[in-house]
């Protein structure tokens, strides 16, 4: 039948491309300054305005809160720039990635898992002429931990005394060992294999423990008092309009191959495409203007300008197994079947993605491109209704957020005219914000999709959010039911041996997606950039946020 594909085509499809592992859209413009905001360009010594005119132009949609990368699960832009992590995601050519040192020149691992040893690279030093040591690095732990307003404390928990510190029961950090100024060693409370993807991650940004401390809360907020030892240093923020760096030309791997870069803060998609065209931004991201994606793709000026990589996450349809008939796997597994999963990917997104077929997305560590294919079969789909008791279909709800974006309600409108095809009749069953996240964090909604980013490369981010625990499978609406299973995921985070540990976490993607049927995988999408013939050397950065690194862009002349 070609009625779901016809009513494909017919779907509003204006849709918000953003992803968030943390669930989070982007935040409306914030038309009152935060204190401390810098609200006027800096001047140099010579009292004139920084001329940008080599620097490169790209642009932010929204004003952030704070730079502050321990403070924020969202605003990662200029903090991925001006400070740098112990070590990095490094995307390579063939799609897959891997974790390289930064900061830390190398580690070495205890056989139990337990014990991190690292040595920092020696002569790093911030902008500000400060020396990086080990005890910088305790400091930035530290501070994730016990800082009043540090969003991302969970990076870190896993260090032994880490609670500890955080409840306050203890005055320092236990597991945090200083040997010298370039050798500290880390232990974990149990062996958790993704320790060091998390230390990769923004919101381990190493930090100054002078400065900072001096800066209090306007750490984040003023430029001249956010300092890093990255490959740019923050040079001004004018509220509203853009944000400065400027290029660290003394950083201790190597000066940028720009001079700095203009952060220009415009929210409006049109005024994006036309600044573009007029040459006054060098980079625009099309997830921040998805209704101009077709217009660049199809030009003939521009098609060839395109930059893509992996936007490391998963767009997924949740299934409550403790809601009837969703207990049934052979009704799970129909619905499976009955999503033409391809058609919705060209629809909504141009065809520009990879159907994934487990919880693993393309560029993750552990994915697995040799797992059996979901097909679209709405015949076999009904066949299977039909052996499970419910030849004539049954009734559902497909539950969505009032807040949530068009790219949501589009496809729950696609997926209600799919189902039908099947005899089984959903209702979109839109709830204020507010009651649709009471009733998921209950486990009470039935059906809902969404999507999930990386935070950290590692499979663990994705299969222990959604299976490592019996809270977080009810918390997420699956209430999957195999308790061997939930355990297998949770002592997968142990295995100190890769090579064991992703064949286990491979193993048990294939038990819970394919053969329980536990959500139906969708599809990943590709981020796309257009990019001016003037910029060289951009890349896509691994991420499953939305920001890049820049130190080795450069811009001709």
């Amino acid at each position: 039948m070609k009625k779901p594909v016809s009513f494909l085509l017919t779907v509003t499809l204006a849709a918000s491309l953003l992803l968030s592992g943390c669930g989070k859209s982007t935040a409306p413009v914030n038309q009152d300054t935060p204190e401390g905001t810098a609200q006027t360009e800096k001047t140099t010594e010579e009292g004139s305005n920084i001329d940008t005119g080599s620097f490169l132009k790209i642009q932010e949609l929204t004003n952030p809160t704070t730079v502050d990368p321990q403070c924020t699960t969202e605003y990662y832009g200029v903090g991925m720039n001006i400070f740098n992590r112990l070590v990095e995601v490094k995307a390579n050519e063939d799609g897959t990635s891997e974790i390289v040192p930064s900061l830390a020149d190398s580690w070495e691992i205890s056989e139990d898992g337990l014990t991190y040893k690292f040595k920092l690279h020696e002569g790093v030093k911030y902008t500000n002429g400060a020396d990086l040591t080990s005890d910088d690095v305790l400091y930035s732990f530290t501070r994730l931990l016990t800082y009043s307003k540090s969003q991302n404390g969970d990076i870190v928990d896993q260090i032994k005394g880490a609670s500890e510190l955080h409840d306050g029961a203890a005055d320092t950090l236990e597991g945090f060992t200083v040997i010298d100024d370039y050798n500290f060693t880390v232990t974990l409370k149990e062996p958790y294999a993704a320790f060091l993807a998390c230390l990769s991650t923004p919101a381990c940004s190493i930090l100054d423990r002078e400065t900072t401390e001096e800066a209090g809360e306007d750490f984040g907020l003023v430029p001249d008092k956010t300092i890093g030892t990255g490959y740019f240093s923050f040079y001004s923020w004018t509220f509203n309009s853009e944000m400065v760096l400027v290029a660290n030309k003394d950083c201790w791997a190597g000066a940028p191959g720009c001079d700095g870069i203009v952060m220009k803060i415009i929210p409006d998609e049109d005024t994006l495409r036309m600044m573009f065209e007029n040459g006054e931004l060098d980079i625009l991201d099309l997830e921040n203007a998805p209704s101009q994606t077709d217009y660049f793709l199809k030009s003939d000026t521009y098609k060839n300008q395109i930059a893509f990589g992996n936007r490391v996450g998963i767009y997924y349809i949740a299934m409550n197994q403790s809601i009837e008939p969703l207990s049934d796997v052979k009704v799970r597994k129909a619905i499976q079947m009955a999503i033409d999963r391809q058609a919705i990917l060209d629809a909504l997104f141009g065809g520009r993605g990879t159907l994934e077929n487990g919880i693993f997305p393309i560029g993750l560590i552990g994915h697995n491109n040799d797992l059996e294919s979901i097909t679209y079969d709405p015949k076999a789909a009904k066949a299977l209704l039909g052996e499970a008791g419910y030849a004539d279909g049954f009734d559902i709800e497909i539950s969505q957020s009032s807040e949530a974006s068009n790219t949501t309600s589009s496809v729950n409108q696609i997926i209600q005219s799919m189902l039908a095809e099947i005899g089984i009749k959903a209702k979109i069953n839109v709830l204020d914000d507010a009651t649709y996240m009471d009733k998921r964090n209950a486990g009470e909604l039935a059906m809902y999709n969404t999507n999930w980013s990386a935070d950290f490369n590692d499979p663990d981010n994705f299969i222990y959010t959604f299976f490592g625990t019996k809270e977080n499978t009810k918390r997420r609406c699956l209430s999957y039911p195999d308790t061997s299973v939930i355990g297998r995921v949770a002592a997968a985070r142990a295995i100190v041996n890769e090579e064991n540990r992703i064949a286990e976490y491979q193993s048990l993607e294939k038990k819970i997606i394919q053969d329980d049927a536990s959500w139906v995988p969708m599809f990943s999408v590709k981020h796309l950039f257009v990019v001016n013939p003037r910029v060289k050397n951009f890349k896509v950065s691994w991420n499953g946020w939305s920001n890049n690194y820049y130190q080795n862009v450069s811009i001709e002349k």
